[in-house]
């Protein structure tokens, strides 16, 4: 007899629907899969064999003929372990076969026929309310991680012995239910406070400014003034994550298998910091079968980088394009993905090898040629590509000995969101959520200068050598601080602020 059960394969962060048809027929006893099974789907054969013993079913002694369709599309993981069980217990009349063509199954078994959860759920179950599957049948782990996507009956197992019962008599069960935008609303972030910052009343102002715009930025300091102290404390005073945001994060870690809670969203913005070892399709994604990397991770949130200059050169030129589209194309002989990249970088370094170009206390000891080739691993269209270049100086005495006495995070939190509400009124429309994402002809409709701002700016590109992008993305730093003000228009303040914040684009 020949079954077709209903599953999906990963592909990105998407889901194509997979058909596994199961035949059952004469012949020498033995299992073979076709469709291109990687070497995980391969193996399920001994899996599913020896689960279905000892979940109580009868394993038909004969020839076993599993073929995955599309069969041009490559298929891999455990996660096609169920509904290879399911098919042939189909196939061999041990289960009923009615709800097989209006259930999705996506599960690992383990050889007692247990279930165990696989990576990719949420991806699958937002591409099967797309493909109109009524609902999805998975392990009891990943049911509420499923469930998220509304719409959608989700049914979760521990065991396949349950999965044969669910199939047989299926009134008796009910779907499970989670409402992921309450679970959002109880959420509150427990990270590091912006109050426990000493003095850097610039840094601070320059984190409020980023947070607020989603800019890019870079602290630049003597070892020890606070440049890492600092960046990790932006995610603290930025919005928290809408519900669609939430989603397509926990969609992308869920893909990753980097949930740890997988009956939940990850409600909180991610804060990614990979080490400067980092290689590049570590940082962009990528492999035979692509997966997202760093950038893609830390999308809706921030990639902190520290000690800049210590990346490969090669490496942070890999940056460049995903911080002006804001995604990433992976493309392969086979196939061509394309992951959502849209964060925030942060990043840190010092003036120089040493470490104290320009420091009041500790004299530099490089020369005018060893600083040179140290900023040039940071090329040009790079930093053209970061808004806010800032200066972190060393703390002075009185600064370190006293008590903390800065703004905490909530309070700056407060003014960030009443920023972002009023671009996000301003980009009604649009596709924009954040004055980062503004495009040229969006600076001319929403970043208009008088003829004094417009002077000042001139003269910032004609003294620093700033290129287009770099004018462009003062721009958009100077409509920030005027959000934050609530000023409608741009005016010459708003200007020269952000122009402060280009100062060491050519720092030697």
């Amino acid at each position: 007899m020949l079954a077709r059960v209903w599953s999906a394969s990963l592909v990105g962060i998407d889901a194509v629907k997979v058909g596994v048809e199961v035949d059952v027929a004469g012949g020498l006893p033995g299992i073979v899969v076709v469709g291109l099974p990687d070497t995980a789907v391969q193996e399920s054969r001994e899996r599913v064999r020896t689960a279905l013993k000892n979940a109580g079913f009868a394993f038909p002694m004969r020839r076993i003929v599993v073929n995955l369709t599309p069969a041009d599309l490559r298929k891999e993981g455990p996660s096609f372990d169920l509904p290879i069980s399911v098919g042939i217990l189909a196939a061999s009349e041990q289960v009923n076969v009615d709800l097989l063509d209006e259930y999705l199954f996506l599960g690992e078994v383990s050889l007692d026929g247990g279930l165990r959860p696989v990576a990719g759920v949420l991806a699958i179950a937002a591409a099967a309310k797309r493909l109109g599957i009524s609902g999805l049948v998975v392990p009891a782990d990943n049911v509420r991680e499923a469930a998220v996507v509304k719409g959608l009956k989700v049914f979760g197992f521990k065991h396949l012995s349950e999965v044969g019962e669910f199939l047989s008599a299926s009134e008796n069960y009910v779907s499970a239910q989670v409402n992921g935008l309450e679970e959002l609303e109880k959420t509150r972030f427990s990270g590091p406070d912006l109050c426990d910052v000493k003095g850097q009343a610039h840094a601070r102002r320059a984190l409020e400014i980023a947070a607020a715009g989603g800019h890019n930025l870079i602290f630049v300091g003597p070892p020890g003034s606070g440049k890492t102290m600092l960046a990790r404390r932006l995610p603290s005073i930025l919005p928290p994550l809408t519900f669609e945001e939430a989603l397509e994060v926990t969609q992308i870690h869920s893909v990753a298998g980097l949930l740890k809670d997988k009956g939940t969203l990850v409600a909180t913005r991610p804060f990614r910091a990979p080490h400067h070892s980092a290689s590049g399709p570590s940082l962009v994604g990528g492999g035979s079968f692509p997966r997202p990397g760093e950038i893609s991770l830390a999308h809706r949130g921030i990639l902190f980088l520290d000690e800049l200059t210590e990346f490969k050169r090669d490496v942070l030129e890999f940056l460049r394009q995903p911080l002006e589209d804001g995604y990433v194309t992976i493309s392969r002989t086979r196939q061509s993905v394309v992951f959502p990249a849209q964060f925030t970088l942060v990043a840190s370094t010092n003036p120089c090898p040493c470490g104290y170009f320009g420091d009041t206390v500790q004299p530099c000891t490089c020369s005018p040629r060893a600083r040179e080739q140290y900023w040039a691993r940071l090329s040009g269209p790079l930093m053209d590509r970061i808004d806010l270049q800032v200066g972190v100086n060393r703390l002075k005495p009185e600064e370190i000995t006293q008590q903390p006495t800065g703004e905490d995070s909530a309070t700056v939190r407060e003014r960030v969101q009443l920023a972002r509400e009023r671009a996000r009124d301003r980009f009604k429309g649009t596709a924009l959520r954040c004055n980062a994402e503004m495009k040229s002809p969006h600076l001319r409709q929403w970043c208009r200068l008088d003829d004094s701002s417009r002077n000042l700016l001139e003269g910032a590109i004609r003294k620093l050598g700033l290129s287009v992008r770099a004018s462009d993305r003062i721009l958009k730093v100077a409509r920030t601080i005027a959000d934050l003000t609530g000023d409608e228009n741009l005016q010459t303040h708003h200007v020269a602020e952000a122009i402060q914040y280009r100062t060491i684009d050519r720092m030697q």
